[in-house]
């Protein structure tokens, strides 16, 4: 497969609204494709439908050459079966595509390598040269060196690895192409969608995160990591087994299966660190553990460790907050 072009393509996620932050994240990621030195000239490809806010967030990324623009109705609730296909045949220009390793990266991509027959770097957490980077493995207890010879390398960036681009105040892209070409999905349909609305910060955007676990014994009890997250502003995150149990919905999990968040402060309570959930918080930037267990694996990767009952903690900890 011949390449046109030796520049990278990202695919933005949004809502038609605003800008996600792992998108801010991914464009950061793609100052580190160099050829001799310089970066690659990137082009951000928005799909959607009356998304003219998210074109105007667009014009003030810093390192963008060009934003491809295609809006029609057709894009209102993205489907990966159509959306996937559009960028294998805007993609198939470029010799790096590059989405956040979210879960619309996750769902999109692979099927863009796929149409494009090349394979994929997935959870990409550094970029080293032009087809070398390292992701994790084994639950991110160790680090891949992975080389692609590929004609196209597709990637998702781990957005905890990465830090937000830099935005100017005002403008700074001028070249905007519009396509009209719509591709319509065959085999599936929007049926309708259920998102859990909060005003808490979003699990990858907050700069606190207060987790919960098993401990806590129940979805009553949880209501004291609610707390805690509201009096810090923090966003609410919760382990594998807690969300198992039904304490709160699946899209709060933090960890291997579930969110990948590295905030400022990250506070776990009645978590007792199994790896999967280690995979998803440790790179956070300062670590707090409350835990009755002093040989929980929670207190190997905490900055600060607290042995005792929770139940008696956290009372005590949300009157002094």
């Amino acid at each position: 497969m011949e390449t046109k072009q030796l520049a990278t393509l990202v695919v933005v996620e949004h809502d038609n609204q605003s800008l996600s932050v792992d998108t801010l994240k991914a464009f950061n990621a793609t100052s580190k494709i160099t050829d001799d030195g310089a970066t690659l000239p990137v082009s951000a490809l928005l799909i959607g439908h009356q998304c003219s806010a998210v074109l105007d967030a667009l014009k003030r990324v810093q390192g963008v050459s060009q934003i491809i623009v295609i809006d029609a109705a057709e894009y209102q609730h993205p489907l990966a079966e159509n959306l996937s296909a559009l960028i294998a045949e805007v993609g198939k220009a470029y010799s790096h595509i590059l989405a956040p390793a979210s879960t619309f990266g996750k769902n999109l991509l692979p099927r863009v390598a796929a149409l494009l027959d090349v394979g994929q770097l997935s959870d990409v957490v550094a970029i080293e040269s032009l087809d070398t980077v390292i992701r994790p493995i084994y639950a991110g207890n160790a680090l891949a060196r992975v080389r692609s010879n590929d004609a196209i390398k597709i990637m998702t960036a781990r957005s905890s690895a990465f830090d937000l681009v830099a935005m100017s105040d005002s403008p700074v892209v001028e070249n905007v192409i519009t396509l009209e070409t719509t591709i319509v999905a065959e085999h599936s349909e929007f049926i309708s969608q259920q998102k859990v609305k909060s005003s808490r910060p979003e699990l990858p955007a907050a700069s606190v995160v207060v987790s919960g676990g098993r401990g806590l014994g129940s979805k009553e009890n949880f209501a004291l990591v609610e707390q805690l997250a509201d009096k810090l502003g923090g966003a609410i995150g919760a382990s594998r087994a807690a969300v198992d149990a039904g304490f709160v919905s699946n899209d709060l999990q933090v960890g291997q299966t579930g969110k990948i968040v590295a905030p400022q402060l990250y506070i776990a309570i009645g978590i007792s660190g199994a790896i999967q959930h280690l995979a998803g918080m440790k790179d956070s930037k300062v670590i707090v553990a409350i835990n009755s267990d002093p040989d929980a694996p929670i207190f190997q990767v905490a900055d600060y460790g607290l042995v005792g009952d929770l139940f008696e903690i956290m009372p005590e900890l949300l009157e002094k907050v």
